[in-house]
């Protein structure tokens, strides 16, 4: 009878963790764009609905929920009408959502290996350390996307039939960015970064440490099997934390790049007059839509980008000669 003790299952690097910094970079983007596509009405639905009732003591009503809401959107303004935004939605997914899933496990394994220097950084998960490279991560694609969510928003709020919030109309994505270099400098492209830092922070510190905390838990568990399903389950529990953890910023946000004057002086301007003059309920408009939005958005682009990981991986292993 041998005595040998069984060898202990060495955990072996994932794409994500194999891929290069621009490679992830791609990866992050293409899944993101795939699940703006499907997302991006619901997106428009929101936007709305955060904005109605604006700083009103009775707020409009005009967009009740997001099923009616988009129904309200197609009979005024057809098909196209949903799909406002979509070209500066791909934009600012390729931005924000590359540099949030593109530098997540980089930041991470750089904080892993300043902390636990003895430990091969890949193997270590500490909820401190994800939720840290999650915001990190999220900040700075927030700061790359911001004129791109910045021209979205104001495409996306603008109606010749029903006008909610300030109306500014583009023609398209350049018209847009360029009338407000003109109208108002550089600077103005970037109004509002600090309320995209502090919504993009939220939402990223939640995103992948949640998604990774299930994943593995289900994996440990033995509850699910690598794959598809393991995937689909975690990306669901990630969606719905980071709708009620980024909601709030989301309101604020919204109204601080509509906003054609001073409205608002910034977030926290925004934050007081809103709650003062609508309740404290108000951060939580169009929470409905972040719903059906983050949810389905948060399970499409993280099932995709375990996939788009490998691809990127299998193009990068041919091109470099990688194992």
């Amino acid at each position: 009878m041998s005595d040998t003790k069984p060898q202990k299952k060495e955990i072996e690097k994932t794409a994500a963790q194999k891929v290069s910094k621009f490679g992830s970079f791609i990866a992050g983007g293409m899944a993101a764009c795939i699940a703006v596509t499907f997302t991006n009405p619901i997106e428009l639905v929101k936007i709305r609905m955060q904005l109605q009732g604006e700083l009103a003591a009775v707020g409009q009503k005009v967009y009740r929920n997001p099923i009616q809401g988009m129904g309200v959107i197609f009979r005024n303004e057809g098909i196209r009408g949903l799909q406002k935004g979509l070209v500066a939605a791909y934009i600012y997914q390729i931005g924000l959502n590359g540099s949030r899933l593109g530098f997540y496990e980089p930041i991470r394994n750089a904080l892993n290996s300043t902390f636990y220097p003895n430990e091969e950084s890949h193997k270590i998960q500490k909820v401190s350390i994800n939720v840290a490279a999650g915001a990190s991560s999220g900040i700075i694609g927030a700061v790359i996307g911001s004129p791109l969510f910045l021209v979205k928003t104001r495409m996306q709020s603008y109606s010749d039939a029903i006008k909610i919030g300030e109306q500014t109309h583009y023609r398209n994505v350049w018209n847009g960015l360029s009338t407000i270099a003109r109208t108002e400098g550089f600077k103005g492209l970037f109004r509002g970064i600090d309320a995209a830092i502090l919504r993009t922070g939220a939402g990223s510190s939640v995103q992948l440490p949640i998604y990774n905390t299930a994943k593995n838990f289900l994996l440990k568990n033995d509850l699910m099997k690598d794959g598809p399903g393991l995937h689909l389950t975690a990306s669901t529990i990630s969606g719905l934390g980071v709708a009620v953890v980024m909601n709030p910023w989301d309101v604020i946000l919204t109204r601080i790049y509509n906003q054609k004057g001073n409205l608002y002086k910034g977030p926290v301007d925004c934050f007081v007059k809103t709650v003062r003059t609508e309740g404290i309920s108000a951060l939580y408009k169009g929470f409905q839509a972040q719903i059906l939005r983050i949810a389905p958005h948060t399970i499409i682009c993280l099932t995709f980008m375990e996939q788009t990981m490998k691809l990127v991986y299998s193009v990068e292993s041919k091109i470099l000669g990688h194992n």
